[in-house]
């Protein structure tokens, strides 16, 4: 069993993962074995928020030289997750016929996105 922390890795910062930051979308190096329902869970408990959906793109590892050395950069992982940023009360009958409503008590933001190393 993995745990949240070893699934995700850090933030991804460039200047399109800032501009998706205001439609809910975060960026995150994620660990390259791991499915997209474990990023979710990991999000989830970390960052107390609610995941609506998970993009994953996988990148192989590139060829690299150095003089008559040939070598290979790491294969890695980049998640793309989108929360829901206007959680709304959830509303149920009880086996009573009576409708119950909780509200979810989810952040709409990840505060701790850019300082996260």
């Amino acid at each position: 069993m993995r745990f949240a922390e070893d699934i995700i890795i850090r933030p991804f910062i460039t200047e399109k993962s800032n501009d998706d930051l205001a439609e809910g979308k975060y960026t995150f190096i994620v660990e390259y074995g791991a499915t997209k329902t474990a990023i979710k869970n990991a999000v989830e408990k970390l960052f107390n928020v609610k995941v609506l959906n998970v993009n994953t793109i996988n990148y192989e590892g590139k060829e690299k030289r150095m003089g008559v050395h040939l070598g290979k950069t790491a294969k890695w992982k980049k998640a793309i997750v989108k929360i829901d940023t206007d959680p709304q009360p959830v509303s149920y009958l009880d086996k009573n016929g009576k409708l119950v409503t909780t509200s979810k008590k989810y952040k709409t933001e990840i505060q701790e996105f850019g300082g996260m190393q």
